[in-house]
């Protein structure tokens, strides 16, 4: 299994996970001759997609769905709350998923976790070849018991690291906006994902991936530190998703 991302950030995530001949895109936030272009700087073309699964409503994730998903005659995977509060979609083979019943896109098994999240029904993903298991978990206000449970013994890990608590209450955002990204149900702060990636770490952990990291109220460097500590390792070995580039082929 191996997994890239073509940009992580508030203007647009997506991320492609492949098994054998099997590409899955999770989420689209990015218009359709963007798409196009990041995935060819992957080596690959829309049409070699086996579907895209979707996390929740928000534009930087579903943007793009409904567009590429036309085009390329894909199949969309998401929850019932995330296909009712979704624009674009008409003419979409949409398929509801259950958000705690693992499904099955040809080599890949994809296991679907809520998360604490301002929309109707979010969930992130656990993706399996049989062998090895990638967990992803951006766009969620703190961790829980249950995120816990779905991400243990993952051998990758693509971890969100929105902000830095002191950026986020100094910068420039309006006090409503500070108070949502910075709560419950709003994204992980560096130090909340330090903590997680602390009761996730073991052995077999290959990989951790620092995601979804603001321009405006964190750096590359902060998140990096937070995680590093964890990790044990030098800042710089940290990889980061960055949002014009992602990061390219990991393999498993």
């Amino acid at each position: 299994m191996r997994f890239a991302s073509l940009g992580s950030g508030s203007e647009g995530n997506s991320l492609v996970v492949a098994a054998g001949h099997t590409r899955v895109l999770m989420d689209c936030g990015f218009g359709l001759a963007d798409t196009v272009a990041r995935l060819a700087r992957l080596g690959m073309q829309p049409d070699e997609l086996a579907g895209i699964v979707v996390t929740h409503e928000h534009g930087d994730h579903i943007g793009g769905v409904g567009r590429l998903a036309r085009k390329y005659k894909l199949p969309v995977w998401l929850t019932s709350g995330t296909l009712g509060m979704a624009q674009d979609l008409d003419g979409v083979a949409a398929q509801v998923i259950d958000s705690h019943a693992a499904f099955v896109v040809e080599a890949l098994e994809i296991q679907p976790y809520p998360v604490p999240h301002d929309a109707r029904e979010p969930v992130q993903y656990v993706f399996s070849d049989g062998a090895k298991r990638l967990g992803v978990l951006t766009d969620s206000g703190c961790s829980t018991p249950h995120i816990e449970t779905m991400l243990a013994g993952v051998e990758a890990l693509v971890l969100e690291c929105n902000h830095d608590a002191a950026m986020l209450e100094n910068g420039p955002y309006p006090a409503s906006l500070k108070r949502r990204v910075g709560g419950r149900f709003g994204h992980l702060e560096n130090s909340q994902s330090a903590a997680l990636l602390e009761k996730l770490k073991h052995d077999r952990l290959q990989c951790v991936m620092a995601a979804h990291v603001s321009r405006k109220n964190n750096t590359t460097t902060l998140a990096q530190r937070a995680l590093a500590r964890v990790l044990d390792c030098a800042d710089e070995d940290v990889r980061v998703a960055c949002q014009t580039a992602g990061f390219d082929w990991i393999d498993l």
